[in-house]
């Protein structure tokens, strides 16, 4: 069997990554692919419940470096015991966040060292990478706009100031300027169909290239 890929969806947020996962993954099905849909921090029992500390808005206590090596703990669970089988397996593993979001929040935003981060993550990574990074990139005002207007309770996260917030967004651009085959900026300031429109034309460039891939 071919091994499968990892795609991830990461940006801004109420940049609508909700939206496009599901029409991503919906349209992958359509083509024949087994879809595994996960996020991070998150995806298996053990990276839920970390998810659960970190994201808690009642405990502003946390400092920085506790809040990195958490992260980097529900990575690497997530990695070795979802992520890899998956791929392995020939499904199409679909992450809301990964580890671009690490760099743009704990280092763009939170200030932290960057090879202090790239040394925890490379550990939880161990050797791994998702094929491609989707940023929906948006104003983070006009993000917590929206996230207010579902109704949604502010995480931790994201009850950052806005400039924090603006920093993180620098952050995903920046990542995706250093490293243009593996990651994608879209404008999510579009409307649904247009951003989600785009977003296929990167799937579709992904599904090619395995099928060479599994013809070579």
């Amino acid at each position: 069997m071919n091994k499968g890929f990892m795609l991830v969806c990461d940006g801004s947020n109420g940049a609508g990554k909700t939206t496009v996962i599901s029409g991503i993954a919906e349209y992958l099905a359509q083509h024949g692919k087994e879809v595994v849909l996960t996020r991070e921090p998150g995806g298996t029992v053990i990276s839920e419940k970390i998810r659960e500390i970190i994201l808690d808005p009642s405990t502003p206590e946390m400092v920085d470096m506790a809040e990195l090596m958490l992260f980097g703990a529900a990575r690497a669970q997530h990695v070795q015991e979802k992520i890899l089988p998956a791929i392995n397996s020939g499904k199409v593993v679909i992450s809301d966040r990964f580890d671009a979001a690490t760099f743009s929040f704990q280092h763009y935003a939170r200030g932290l060292d960057f090879n202090t981060i790239k040394t925890i993550n490379d550990l939880a990574l161990d050797g791994f990478k998702p094929n491609m990074n989707l940023i929906l990139d948006l104003d983070p005002i006009e993000g917590l706009k929206r996230v207010k207007s579902r109704g949604d309770k502010l995480d931790r996260l994201e009850d950052e100031k806005i400039q924090f917030l603006e920093n993180a967004r620098q952050g995903y651009l920046e990542q995706a300027k250093q490293n243009p085959d593996s990651f994608r900026i879209i404008d999510a300031s579009q409307d649904k169909q247009t951003v989600l429109a785009e977003c296929l034309k990167v799937v579709d460039e992904l599904m090619l290239q395995g099928n060479s891939l599994s013809h070579a």
